[in-house]
């Protein structure tokens, strides 16, 4: 046996991604699975949990395929976040569908619990705001619709889990979440790092269904249903996709703040104090390895989407958008891509996706523009308070399929003031997965991670400061109409 592997797995919104990384520090081998996604009814998104499984046992198995199994020391998760989905716990099959971050059909829930006065309670025990983005009126609707009197859910018969609890319950078989990612649901109370019952009485969920809350780093125990794979391999370390690519960057201390672009996206940065908390913006756990490393976090529903969606309508593809808005201008015209409303730092699901600013000779060309400076122009709101909140914000760390548009990035650059470390590395939410795993094991102490390459393209903003200013003004009154406001009242 050579070297030791980590075995890294990414599953995402589109796609399941699996990577393998050496002791040095680079990937030796990747593979990517599509994962199909359902839209049942107007603003409904969802997925099938076993089409997910599937999909990470095709790409481990490509991803291994020519590699000695053997050498892998631990495999590592990282996930998409606020998904979930409920299942039996004596056949683990699935009970309905997992229901994605994007889904909206708790909307009308979300606002009769906002109108019964119970928002600040929410936010002030979970760091988050009431919205149908996160995990917990995805919990009472699944189970309103497949155990209604909570009688199964109450006796232990049912689980509910976020993506990395489903994975880790096929993979070892206990029912754990990972602390990052449970702060996401809503449930949690993000300062004692516990369930709330005050939450779980407000949402109808009873404890009995719920993981057992764990460590990024476990344990979460060995790997015994993954073809190609020893059982003795640890399942070593478990993040949020957004939390991994934080520490891939090595952002391991506030004031470094990365962007990850994707369908949506995640602006996310470590924080000193609990009490630093911009409007706008969630409190989250980035990870917890004995200590838990807090951050604040900005999220956008739909970055990347907006270009699947306008090439859709187009009949074209994200990739020819992007050709056409090269040395396009917008001109004028502005693109609000609020299909399932405006998450930060607006937090308005009130909001409507608008087109803004068309004339008689507008072009393709200007619409795929506009959709591509949307995706800047909603990162910079978020930076932008992220820098009114905790400070300055040094450089935009930025990854994700996104970040490969050197357009967007000199456009993210020139709009935000603030130079843009992009990494040449993709898929950083696995390396970081990886690079935890890795510590877990024994292949990395904290001072060889800080030595692993980080390669950079960096992109410094313009000089002139003018244009910004005017289009991110034009921007903000696009926004305004989005949400039915005048533009004064555009601050969240």
């Amino acid at each position: 046996m050579g070297d030791p592997l980590i075995l890294a797995i990414d599953q995402g919104t589109s796609a399941t991604k699996c990577l393998l990384v050496d002791a040095a520090g680079y990937v030796v081998a990747r593979a990517s699975i599509p994962v199909g996604i359902e839209y049942p009814h107007p603003g409904w998104v969802q997925q099938s949990p076993m089409d997910i499984w599937a999909s990470v046992r095709d790409g481990v198995a490509r991803c291994l395929a020519g590699h000695d199994p053997a050498a892998v020391a631990a495999v590592g998760i990282s996930n998409q976040r606020e998904s979930l989905m409920l299942w039996e716990r004596a056949t683990g099959l699935p009970v309905g569908p997992m229901l994605g971050w994007q889904d909206q059909r708790t909307v009308d829930a979300c606002r009769r619990v906002r109108a019964s006065g119970a928002g600040e309670l929410v936010r002030g025990i979970s760091g988050l705001p009431l919205d149908p983005m996160f995990s917990a009126l995805k919990a009472r609707w699944l189970l309103d619709h497949y155990d209604p009197d909570r009688r199964r859910s109450g006796r232990g018969e049912l689980c509910l889990g976020t993506v990395d609890s489903w994975l880790i319950w096929q993979l070892t078989g206990s029912h754990r979440i990972e602390m990052g990612n449970a702060a996401r649901t809503q449930l949690l109370d993000v300062r004692r790092r516990a369930w709330s019952d005050e939450l779980l009485d407000l949402f109808g969920v009873p404890p009995e269904v719920l993981p057992t809350l764990t460590r990024s780093d476990g344990p979460f125990g060995e790997i015994r249903n993954l073809p190609g794979l020893p059982p003795s391999v640890p399942l070593a370390g478990v993040l949020g996709d957004s939390h991994a690519a934080l520490l891939a960057h090595g952002a391991v201390t506030p004031g470094l703040v990365k962007a990850t672009y994707g369908t949506g996206s995640s602006v996310m940065g470590l924080v000193d104090g609990l009490d630093e908390v911009p409007q706008g913006m969630c409190l989250t756990i980035a990870w917890d390895d004995g200590a838990a490393a807090y951050a604040v976090e900005g999220n956008i529903r739909a970055t990347g989407a907006v270009l699947a969606w306008l090439a859709t309508l187009l009949r074209t593809t994200p990739d020819d958008l992007v050709v056409m808005a090269e040395g396009a201008s917008s001109a004028g015209v502005d693109i609000v891509p609020a299909f399932g409303g405006l998450a930060a730092p607006w937090w308005d699901e009130h909001a409507t996706a608008t087109i803004s600013g068309l004339a008689l000779g507008a072009t393709p060309e200007q619409l795929a523009r506009a959709a591509i400076e949307s995706i800047a122009l909603q990162v910079n709101d978020v930076v932008d308070a992220v820098a009114r909140g905790v400070g300055p914000v040094r450089c935009l760390l930025a990854d994700g399929g996104g970040s490969a548009n050197s357009m967007l990035m000199q456009l993210q650059a020139d709009l935000s003031r603030t130079p843009v470390w992009r990494a040449r590395t993709p898929d950083l939410s696995a390396l970081g997965a990886a690079h935890l795993a890795g510590r877990t094991a024994g292949v990395w102490s904290d001072d060889d991670l800080r030595e692993l390459p980080r390669d950079r393209d960096v992109f410094t903003p313009c000089a002139d400061g003018a244009g910004p200013t005017g289009r991110i003004a034009s921007w903000h009154l696009a926004v305004a109409r989005a949400r039915l406001r005048q533009p004064d009242e555009t601050t969240g």
